[in-house]
C-alpha cells in the first residue's frame, strides 16, 4: 500500500546555518524531520515561513550586556515558484508568495517558504514575515494565518496532493480551518486529514487569544464565531482546538505522553494523544571523527581534537583560553526560566572551588525571546558573573553552527529543567552522538535514554515528584548535581579514562540506535500518518497509563537573582 503524501507545517524549521528560519529546539526538531524524510525519500514536504530578519541576532554590547539586533537576510539560493495567493488578514488583502528549498540543496524533502515581504503589500502586511515570533499580538496571529491558510492554498496551487497535514504545534491551526472551509464545515473530513504534535506542558507554551481578535485576523478562514468557540473556547486555546480538529495527536517523549494526557484529559471530544519520542538527524549532527573512532583511545583522541576546535572559537571570539585536558560542561538551550540555566551556580563558593582548581570548565549559550525580560535578566546575570569567574564563558548567537561546535567539543551536556516541564529536550541527543555524556534532570527523553552508570548521569532521588516549595526543589536538585559531579563524574574523567571512553561509546550507541530521526520519521508514518490516510481505526490510548504522582505545575517566577 502506498504511503500517504504528508505536508508538515511548522512555524520554524532549522536546516542550515545560512537560512535563518528558526529560533530553537522546535526548529531543530523540524529540521531533523525534514532531513530524515529527504534521506529516506519519504513522500513529504515542509511548509514554513521565510523570515526576512530571522529570529534575531544576539550580540554583547559595549557595556557587557546582551543585545537584540535584527539584520535583513538576502537569499540567492531559493527557487522562486512565481506562485502566490491572497488571504484576508485583519480586514486587509495580503499577498503570500512562495519560494522553495529544493531537495538537493540541503538533503531534505522539499520545503515551501512563505513570505508577505513583497512589493504590493502594505508596510504592515510586509511586517508579517519580518520576525519569527513577533511580540505584537496582531502580527503573531497574522503569521499563523499566513502559515496555515496561505500554506494550504500554496500547496494546492503548486499541485501537491496532500493526504495528511501535520501541524507541528498549534501555530499551523489555521490550516485545519482552511480545510473546514473547503469541506463546507465537515469536521469529520478535516479530522481524517489532520494530525497534531503538542510540544510543551508549560502553560505559556500553549497559545491563547480572544476569539474575536482571531476572527478579525482571518485565523478561522471564514468559519463562524460560534463554531470557533465550540472548538477552542471564547478565550481561544490553539492546543484545545487542535486536539478537537485532528484525527490523532502525539506528545514528544513517553513521559510527555503521560503528562499531556493528564493535562488535557478535561477536553471533551479531543483526539487520542500518543507518544512518539523526538530524535535528531545522525547524518547532520555527528562528526565523522566520532563515527570513525574504533578504539577507546581513538575516541578520546577524537574528542580532544574536537575540544581544541571549540576552544579556538572561544579564544577567537571571547578572549578566554580553555584547556582541552579539563572536563568541559556545557549548558546550551533556550533561556526560558523553567530550564534553570542558573541551577549549577546556586552555591557559588562550591562551584568556584572546582573552577579555580581547574577541575571543570563551564560554557553557557542560548537565546531568550526578545520580550522575555526574565530570560534576558538571567542571561545578563550569568554573563556578568562569567567576566570575574575562572573557566566560565557565555557565548552569544546560539544557532546551528555554534550548537554543532558545542556538542562536538563538550564532555558533559548539562540539562536542568524543572520536572516535568521539559517535554523532550533534544539537544542532549545530538551531544550524545558526538560523545558528550548527558547529565540531566530525570525529565523528557532522559527517562528513556540516559542510564546512570551505563551512558550518562541523571538527577533522580526519592521524593522526586513530592509537592515541595520551589526553592527547596531547586536546592535539592543543585546538591544532587554537585555531589554527582564531585564524587562520580570528576574522578571517573581524570582517574579512569577507559571507563570514561566506555561511557562515551555507550552514549553514542544509544543515540545512533534510537534517537536518530530516521527512526522517528518511520514511526510517524507507521503510527500517525498511515492510519489517517487509509482510514484505519485506532484508539490511541493503549499506551497511556495513570500518572497521579506528577502534576503540571504553574511555576512561580524564579531567576538566578533570587538565589541567595
Amino acid at each position: 500500500m502506498a504511503l500517504p503524501n504528508v505536508a508538515y507545517f511548522s512555524m520554524e524549521i532549522a536546516i542550515d546555518q545560512s537560512l535563518a528560519t528558526y529560533s530553537g529546539g522546535l526548529g531543530f526538531l523540524a529540521g531533523s524531520h525534514m532531513q530524515s524524510a529527504g534521506y529516506l525519500q519519504m513522500p513529504m514536504v515542509g511548509v514554513t515561513m521565510l523570515w526576512s530578519f530571522g529570529y534575531y541576532d544576539q550580540r554583547i554590547d559595549e557595556n557587557g550586556n546582551v543585545e537584540v539586533a535584527y539584520i535583513r537576510k538576502h537569499y540567492d539560493f531559493l527557487t522562486d515558484l512565481n506562485v502566490s495567493t491572497t488571504i484576508r488578514v485583519f480586514n486587509e488583502d495580503v499577498t503570500v508568495k512562495a519560494y522553495k528549498v529544493e531537495s538537493e540543496l540541503f538533503g531534505t524533502c522539499p520545503i515551501y517558504l512563505l513570505t508577505t515581504d513583497i512589493e504590493g503589500n502594505s508596510e504592515w502586511a510586509r511586517r508579517i514575515s519580518h520576525k519569527l515570533y513577533d511580540g505584537d499580538e496582531k502580527i503573531r496571529i497574522a503569521q499563523e494565518t499566513v502559515l496555515g491558510v496561505g500554506g494550504v492554498r500554496i500547496l494546492q496551487a503548486v499541485g501537491y496532493n496532500f493526504d495528511v497535514i501535520h501541524m507541528n504545534e498549534g501555530h499551523a491551526l489555521p490550516a485545519a480551518f482552511e480545510l473546514l472551509r473547503q469541506y463546507n464545515g465537515d469536521l469529520k473530513a478535516v479530522r481524517q486529514k489532520t494530525v497534531f504534535t503538542t510540544h510543551t506542558p508549560v502553560p505559556a507554551g500553549n497559545e491563547v487569544h480572544w476569539v474575536d481578535t482571531l476572527l478579525e485576523g482571518g485565523f478561522f478562514s471564514g468559519c463562524s464565531r460560534e463554531t470557533a468557540v465550540e472548538l477552542g473556547g471564547e478565550n481561544f486555546s490553539l492546543t484545545v482546538a487542535a486536539l478537537r480538529m485532528s484525527r490523532i495527536a502525539n506528545a514528544v517523549s513517553q513521559l510527555h505522553g503521560l503528562v499531556a494526557n493528564k493535562m488535557w484529559e478535561w477536553v471533551k471530544d479531543r483526539c487520542p494523544i500518543k507518544a512518539i519520542t523526538n530524535a535528531v538527524n545522525l547524518h547532520y549532527w555527528q562528526d565523522p571523527r566520532i563515527a570513525n573512532a574504533k578504539t577507546p583511545q581513538e575516541l578520546l583522541d577524537a574528542k580532544h581534537e574536537m575540544k581544541k576546535d571549540l576552544f579556538q572559537y572561544i579564544s577567537d571570539t571571547q578572549g578566554k583560553r580553555f584547556d582541552p585536558n579539563v572536563l568541559t560542561i556545557t549548558w546550551a538551550r533556550r533561556f526560558a526560566d523553567y530550564k534553570r540555566a542558573w541551577l549549577i551556580l546556586m552555591d557559588e563558593a562550591r562551584i568556584e572551588k572546582l573552577l579555580n582548581e581547574n577541575k571543570i570548565q563551564l560554557i553557557f549559550a542560548g537565546k531568550f525571546h526578545p520580550d522575555d525580560t526574565m530570560g534576558k535578566e538571567t542571561f545578563n546575570n550569568i554573563l556578568r558573573k562569567s567576566y570575574n569567574m575562572k573557566n566560565v564563558v557565555v557565548l552569544p548567537g546560539y544557532e546551528l553552527a555554534l550548537s554543532a561546535k558545542l556538542k562536538k567539543g563538550s564532555d558533559i551536556w548539562l540539562n536542568t529543567p524543572t520536572r516535568p516541564l521539559e517535554a523532550s529536550g533534544t539537544s542532549g541527543m545530538s551531544a550524545n552522538m558526538n560523545g558528550a555524556v548527558h547529565f540531566s534532570i530525570y525529565d523528557g527523553w532522559t527517562v528513556e535514554g540516559t542510564f546512570p552508570g551505563i551512558n550518562g548521569y541523571t538527577v533522580e532521588y526519592p521524593g522526586l515528584d513530592d509537592d515541595i516549595p520551589w526553592q527547596e526543589r531547586h536546592w535539592k536538585d543543585h546538591r544532587f548535581i554537585m555531589n554527582t559531579l564531585e564524587n562520580e563524574i570528576i574522578p571517573t574523567y581524570y582517574e579512569n579514562k577507559q571507563e570514561w571512553a566506555r561511557l562515551m561509546r555507550q552514549a553514542i550507541r544509544t543515540a545512533e540506535g534510537y534517537f536518530n530521526s530516521d527512526r522517528m520519521v518511520i514511526e510517524y508514518f507507521n503510527r500517525i500518518y498511515k492510519p489517517i490516510a487509509h482510514g484505519g481505526a485506532q484508539s490511541g490510548n493503549e499506551d497511556v497509563s495513570e500518572m497521579k504522582s506528577i502534576e503540571t505545575p504553574n511555576q512561580d517566577a524564579w531567576t538566578y537573582s533570587n538565589i541567595k
